[in-house]
């Protein structure tokens, strides 16, 4: 079967290649309406498939971006994904989606493969693991966006929360409800950007509302060994009478431990979670949690990186933090039991 060609729609059509190529990317401005739908009409009758690839090669383009996800598990990284994704098929790009799983070696092989592919941008939540790596790109000028991760000494465009303010809206819910012995808990590594600033701001945030301080109140620790932690925190003398989780895998653990051992929310353990997730308003008790504005951070970083492809110099390795929001439910509520 003879391979159509763009000549041969142009010819078809009685237009010049130059008009069809225009036709194809896009650039509909100068062009009659009746021609458009004319090529379109051709284009369909010849079954034509452009040779992308030939034409990457004359556009140095590809359109296509590729995104590296620290843990494709988490739901915020699920639900920026999805933003990224719009806003990209809207803006006819394409795109590769490569989960980490906080695994620095995994994310640098993602990082030479997407180069590899010739990817015309990155959006990434790096690791400090790869900064060499990010930086040779940074010095070159390929467009790059971090979401959720800031790396020293790099001046790249980011989008992540106001992560101090929220758990500093924690800290706020739970010591306005009148309980004084407040936990955090977190996943190792905790030197990541939002684990290290949930931290900072839980630390501001108690002296700040005058509650009580404990160095064992802070738990940081892996998935697999939550369990253990959370059984000597909670048999411990000082038993915290809150937890604040700071994303959703942990909250996931602390609910497993609260229905295994039977605990009552709130009445013997009050909690509140970063990261909104999907079951949060059904579970029983009602879950309070902090909101990320998950599609602003992912569509944001999108719009950023596409202007960034066309040359756009807009943004200088800004960082854009996002306002977190309290979503109030039951359980963070103080029940006073009847003695």
């Amino acid at each position: 079967m003879k391979t159509v060609t763009i000549g041969d729609v142009a010819k078809r059509a009685g237009v010049s290649k130059s008009t069809v190529s225009q036709y194809l990317n896009g650039r509909y401005e100068y062009m009659a309406v009746e021609t458009k739908e004319r090529i379109k009409k051709i284009i369909a009758e010849l079954d034509y498939n452009p040779n992308k690839i030939a034409r990457s090669l004359k556009q140095k383009k590809t359109t296509t971006i590729g995104v590296i996800l620290a843990n494709i598990l988490y739901s915020f990284n699920t639900k920026v994904m999805r933003a990224i994704e719009d806003i990209c098929n809207e803006s006819g790009y394409h795109v590769i989606i490569c989960n980490a799983d906080d695994n620095p070696e995994k994310e640098k092989r993602y990082i030479e493969m997407l180069l590899s592919k010739q990817v015309d941008g990155i959006i990434a939540m790096p690791t400090s693991s790869n900064i060499e790596l990010y930086q040779k790109l940074w010095k070159r000028n390929f467009p790059l966006v971090f979401i959720d991760r800031i790396l020293p000494d790099m001046k790249v465009s980011t989008m992540l929360l106001d992560n101090e303010k929220a758990t500093k809206l924690c800290v706020g819910e739970l010591a306005g409800n009148g309980y004084e012995k407040i936990a955090i808990m977190t996943m190792t590594p905790a030197t990541s950007t939002p684990r290290r600033e949930r931290l900072v701001g839980y630390k501001k945030a108690v002296e700040e509302y005058g509650v009580y301080t404990n160095g064992d109140y802070v738990i940081a620790s892996p998935i697999k060994e939550m369990q253990i932690r959370l059984e000597n925190l909670m048999e411990s003398q000082n038993r915290p009478e809150a937890l604040i989780a700071t994303n959703d895998l942990t909250l996931m653990e602390i609910l497993k431990y609260v229905r295994v051992n039977n605990l009552k929310v709130p009445e013997d353990l009050a909690l509140i979670g970063i990261d909104e997730i999907s079951f949060a308003d059904i579970y029983t008790p009602s879950l309070s949690t902090i909101a990320q504005p998950t599609f602003e951070i992912g569509a944001g970083a999108a719009e950023l990186l596409i202007e960034k492809i066309n040359g756009k110099e807009l943004d200088k390795g800004n960082v854009h933090r996002f306002e977190p929001e309290l979503i109030r439910r039951f359980s963070s509520v103080k029940i006073e039991l009847d003695v």
